[in-house]
């Protein structure tokens, strides 16, 4: 799964393992990787992806059963462990005090794309360009921002809600215009349909059910309309 559903997952997962007794083993990584080593036959089941993008490349290329299916709305915010005033951050990312600012990477991770997006939006890209370091993928970048080797970073607000990190830093979440919807998407993969079929299809569907979309709302997530859930 995408490193951005990392928290929301061990929630989800906790809840659906004492409900059905199923127990899930979770991967992640950014959604580029991922999608690269389920083509390269990974033992995946279902892969939650940080866009429609990587998951519909897998259906159109044979390796996911059916179409994805956005599941939550990821948002972007801008983190850091410094005591920054963060109401005024396009004018705190150009300052020269600001040497690095840590992103996911925009070739293989969706949030590091759309970071870039908004850099652009806000005229702030060739700015702060020579600043950007970046991470593998979401998780990575938390570590940048969390240890203190970037200043600042942009990150999905669905991981400075997590219990884990709640209350450490300074956040500010970015107006959505400035970048286009972070849709979750998800498919069940052609091994899970061989392998794994009604397992697979279980949890696919609890991430869709009433308890589901309240763990992902509980981590900052835009739910998919009602009547595309299941109840």
């Amino acid at each position: 799964m995408a490193a951005n559903v990392q928290f929301a997952m061990e929630e989800m997962e906790q809840s659906f393992e004492e409900e059905t007794g199923i127990q899930l083993e979770q991967v992640i990584s950014s959604s580029g990787k991922l999608t690269a080593q389920i083509m390269q036959s990974a033992p995946y089941d279902i892969f939650i992806s940080a866009d429609m993008k990587y998951p519909d490349t897998l259906f159109q290329r044979g390796f996911a059963a059916e179409s994805p299916r956005a599941c939550a709305y990821g948002t972007l915010v801008l983190w850091t462990m410094r005591d920054f005033d963060l109401n005024n951050w396009q004018e705190l990312l150009a300052q020269d005090s600001i040497q690095k600012i840590a992103i996911a990477n925009p070739a293989t991770a969706p949030y590091g794309l759309q970071t870039l997006n908004l850099l652009k939006y806000y005229n702030l890209y060739e700015t702060v360009q020579s600043k950007l370091v970046f991470g593998e993928s979401i998780a990575q970048t938390n570590q940048y921002i969390a240890s203190g080797a970037c200043e600042l970073g942009f990150t999905a607000k669905s991981i400075v809600l997590a219990p884990e990190i709640q209350g450490k830093g300074k956040w500010i979440e970015i107006d959505a215009i400035a970048y286009q919807p972070i849709e979750q998407g998800v498919v069940i993969t052609k091994y899970g349909v061989t392998q794994h079929s009604s397992v697979s299809q279980r949890f696919f569907d609890y991430l869709f059910s009433e308890k589901g979309r309240a763990i992902f709302s509980k981590y900052g997530y835009q739910l998919p309309k009602t009547s595309s859930s299941v109840q």
